[in-house]
């Protein structure tokens, strides 16, 4: 796969950079301004949600390498806003299932009149997508009720769909997809904040009703998950370079014993360590991003590599740029604890380093 960024992929970095700039950042979780839905339809009007679709979905890209350089940036300026929970984890099923039906969902995505979100995750199941427990039983009339609970959806009590997994037998290997409306009879929602700035949610469905996407929703899910493991990935490698140059800047300029810290060897040492194991996790996403569209074998080892890398990695750059920094970096009112708290975070957003550490190991054998 070809990195180099072609003059379109350059000016769309170059716009999406400076929209996030302008609108992102940790001043805006600090004024609680970082997700509205004038940020929302901007960012759709730019058509940062377009290049994260697909032709058959309605937008204009949905390569690797888009997925990689939209979510980098916003990784790199904290962006808030659902670009992953309703441009990757809520969108890909409806465009992967290949459905007529979700025509008018996707386009309502790409417009950025709607947002989804991807019900999958249950309590018992830990990251294990396959595990499902919600069911959902036909109708004589053919409709579906589903009924279950699903935890810590990735802004579930923001959207206006969500994508909920159910068996259609309590003895069917199969996992299928429904398409849910949130102001739906028997379905409850509760809605919490997240450390990091984001938005969660527990769901509860009680013989709620549903709109079939697909009845062979495996593979699809796995795609799925894939591609927003990859998303999570990318986000984590924006945000670590930018807590390597701020604690570069810092400690160029914070001093004791009449001299910057940063004239200090072992200070030295610490930022080259953080500068290789970054690298070091930068290169892993680029090889996940070339095998995301590879065999389902491949393609997970390689994601899985990635998103344990940058989780481990992840964790290391946030400690010591907490620790170079001093006291100062657990206040609210500095960025540097905003990227820190936001990064440990991703490292649990589907699946984490140790749960995507032994899956690499299964699939290596």
């Amino acid at each position: 796969m070809d990195f180099n960024l072609s003059e379109e992929r350059n000016l769309l970095a170059e716009t999406a950079g400076r929209f996030f700039a302008r609108a992102g950042g940790a001043r805006a979780l600090i004024d609680n301004k970082a997700d509205n839905d004038a940020f929302w339809q901007e960012a759709s009007g730019l058509g940062l949600v377009e290049a994260l679709l697909p032709a058959e979905a309605g937008g204009l890209g949905g390569t690797a390498v888009d997925l990689m350089l939209i979510f980098e940036l916003t990784g790199k300026h904290l962006i808030s806003a659902p670009f992953l929970s309703t441009a990757i984890l809520g969108a890909m099923p409806l465009w992967l299932s290949g459905a007529a039906g979700n025509q008018s969902l996707l386009a309502g995505v790409a417009a950025g009149r709607t947002r989804l979100a991807l019900a999958a995750a249950e309590a018992e199941a830990r990251y294990d997508l396959s595990q499902v427990d919600t069911h959902a039983e036909r109708q004589p009339d053919g409709s579906f009720l589903l009924s279950g609970h699903k935890a810590v959806v990735l802004d579930g009590g923001r959207a206006d769909y969500l994508l909920v997994t159910a068996k259609l037998a309590a003895d069917s290997p199969d996992i299928a997809i429904f398409a849910v409306d949130t102001r739906a009879q028997g379905l409850r929602i509760r809605s919490y904040a997240t450390i990091d700035g984001f938005q969660a949610a527990d769901i509860w469905l009680e013989e709620c009703t549903g709109r079939l996407v697909t009845d062979r929703g495996g593979p699809i899910l796995e795609q799925t998950e894939a591609a927003g493991a990859l998303c999570v990935s990318a986000q984590a490698v924006g945000m670590m370079e930018v807590m390597k140059d701020t604690t570069i800047d810092y400690v160029k300029t914070r001093k004791q014993f009449g001299r910057s810290i940063g004239s200090f060897q072992v200070i030295q040492q610490r930022l080259v360590d953080m500068m290789w194991e970054i690298e070091q996790a930068r290169s892993a996403v680029m090889l996940a991003a070339s095998r995301l569209d590879s065999e389902p074998d491949e393609r997970d080892r390689a994601i899985s590599a990635a998103k344990s890398l940058t989780g481990r990695t992840g964790k290391m750059v946030a400690e010591e740029a907490v620790q170079l920094h001093g006291g100062i970096a657990m206040c609210w009112e500095t960025e540097i604890a905003h990227y820190a708290k936001r990064l440990v975070m991703a490292d649990h957003l589907l699946g984490d380093s140790d749960y995507h550490l032994q899956r690499v190991m299964r699939l290596s054998r």
